[in-house]
């Protein structure tokens, strides 16, 4: 075990990252969730990550309380990825050590965290790799 306290991010981050767009609408989501498998996308416009969108967003849409309003299904589902997004969210870089990505997930109760350096989406690393990486570590030993 002590071998993961040395492991970084770029040794078991996903590198190929699938993105959307601001203008994706919840319909277009839904199947990427659907097809992909994953639970996380980057929001990507011009290079840039204006944020992510997860699939706890896509549900909040259908979260309702008595102080909101019930609208249609078609309705909800052609709002676009810019309205249910998160702005600010939890990134790492690949120099960081994964017992760091493992206490922001255990901490912030999150999937999977995009990986940035200097300014640009270098991959994303989730509770699998990480699980990936105890293992191998464990089988050090």
């Amino acid at each position: 075990m002590y071998k993961f306290l040395e492991e970084v991010v770029s040794d078991y981050m996903t590198r190929a990252v699938k993105t959307v767009t601001r203008d994706v609408t919840m319909r277009e989501l839904q199947s990427m969730f659907n097809e992909d498998r994953f639970n996380t996308y980057p929001v990507e416009e011009n290079s840039h990550i204006l944020g992510v969108v997860t699939m706890f967003d896509f549900l909040d849409c259908f979260a309702f309380t008595p102080a909101r309003m019930v609208p249609r299904y078609d309705d909800l589902m052609n709002r676009k990825v810019a309205d249910v997004m998160t702005a600010e969210f939890i990134y790492v870089s690949g120099e960081t050590k994964l017992t760091r990505v493992l206490q922001l997930m255990v901490e912030h109760r999150i999937r999977s965290i995009p990986v940035i350096d200097q300014d640009r989406l270098t991959g994303i690393i989730s509770r699998e790799d990480v699980m990936r990486a105890l293992e191998r570590c464990a089988d050090c030993t």
